[in-house]
């Protein structure tokens, strides 16, 4: 039996080199036979399959049928070893489970998935990522944070905003600011079912449809444990943990914001998107002229609120104590709170009560100097005796010697 190569070999010699059958089966050690029949045969030798040898799994393939259909594919391969071995199965794990791997698509088709292909400025994701440490916030402190994150659909641009907390007014600024780095605004935005997004049945939170209302934008909130729906941010959170986060340090939340947004700019914008073999900051570019503009302002989500100036003038915010002008103990203010600073202003008159740089940090208190002058000024004039209280005399202790005898 010759193989392919050697029946090319002897064909070759024969034709080529114009060598006798005598002469070949020397050379080649087959006999004269062979060589005779390779010669004849105009197509190369070709074996076809054996026939099947019995296997001992052969007698439990219908208990293996039965097993699948009554779990609609879902049973391990182990569990239908330990069911066909109690009827006698004496054979091995590799046979049993390359014999299920082959037979479970029929009983369980796998889930199929089509490319799925974006216009410019059609959609745009977005989806929450968290570092794997903390980030320091000070005062020796550090924090667990969150990344609000964004993809495009069209050009794979993304961006990054840094925030503390899962409450929809962050969630919704740092949704804001990705797409301020974008900038411009997409038809509509993408959204798992974030409690900050969904309040439930698949219907937005007010929050949410509020922020979208100012906006002008559309929305769409994914089915529940769809995580293939949004997969190209799931790559780009991937890509983040391989290529950003690696040997980094951050001094603070500033710091890191800086850095996340230099890593967007510098690294992953200009790279060649794999699957795309293009830049995405490229087609971001050309997505621009196709998409809306954004306002002069978006919508404003600092938290606001009203209440009144406590006797000793501090707010206490996320922990922290911030001291307002102790001048307006007693009065309504309203309060604001930014992701950058706390501020506070009378309601009848429209002083400022306050303003602070907003500390991430915890269990702090925060004094302006001008407020800590004003409650000395304060407490000196408690003590200073008022102008309409009748002076007293003082006498000296002479007089009271001279009245007792000694």
């Amino acid at each position: 039996m010759v193989g392919v190569q050697e029946w090319a070999e002897i064909r070759a010699m024969k034709t080529v080199e114009r060598l006798s059958i005598k002469e070949i089966t020397r050379r080649t050690g087959h006999s004269r036979n062979t060589i005779r029949a390779a010669l004849r045969s105009a197509e190369p030798p070709s074996y076809g399959p054996r026939v099947p040898r019995p296997s001992k799994l052969d007698p439990h393939k219908a208990k293996i049928h039965e097993l699948l259909a009554a779990s609609d594919g879902e049973i391990p391969s182990q569990v239908i070893r330990e069911r066909i071995a109690e009827a006698g199965y004496a054979g091995g794990k590799t046979i049993c489970d390359d014999y299920v791997r082959e037979l479970r698509p029929v009983f369980c088709p796998p889930r199929t998935f089509q490319r799925t292909h974006y216009e410019p400025g059609e959609l745009v994701q977005f989806d929450l990522w968290e570092p794997r440490a903390p980030i320091p916030v000070g005062h020796g402190q550090v924090r667990r944070g969150w990344v609000v994150t964004c993809c495009s659909g069209y050009s794979r641009a993304g961006a990054g905003a840094l925030i503390f907390s899962k409450r929809a007014p962050d969630v919704l600024w740092g949704m804001g600011r990705c797409l301020a780095c974008l900038g411009a605004l997409p038809a509509k935005a993408v959204w798992d079912r974030e409690a900050a997004i969904h309040r439930g049945g698949g219907q937005p939170t007010d929050e949410f449809a509020t922020f979208c209302g100012e906006l002008g934008l559309g929305w769409v909130i994914l089915e529940a444990r769809d995580c293939q729906a949004k997969g190209m941010l799931e790559r780009l959170h991937d890509f983040i943990e391989r290529s950003f986060e690696p040997d980094r340090s951050y001094a603070n939340p500033l710091d890191f914001q800086a850095q996340l947004d230099g890593w967007f700019s510098g690294r992953a914008n200009p790279r060649t998107h794999r699957t795309l073999r293009a830049v995405p900051a490229e087609r971001l570019a050309e997505e621009r002229q196709r998409m809306r503009p954004l306002p002069e302002r978006l919508p404003c989500l600092d938290r606001r609120f009203v209440t009144r100036v406590a006797a000793q003038p501090y707010l206490r915010w996320d922990t922290n104590d911030y001291s307002l002008d102790p001048h307006l103990a007693g009065r309504r203010v309203e309060i604001r709170v930014s992701q950058a600073e706390v501020s506070a202003v009378a309601l009848d008159t429209g002083e400022l009560a306050a303003r602070h740089r907003r500390s991430f940090a915890r269990h702090l208190t925060f004094t302006d100097p001008a407020h800590q002058r004003a409650l000395d000024e304060l407490r000196s004039e408690r003590r200073r005796p008022k102008d309409n209280q009748p002076e007293v005399e003082i006498r000296p202790l002479e007089r009271y010697d001279a009245l007792i005898p000694a």
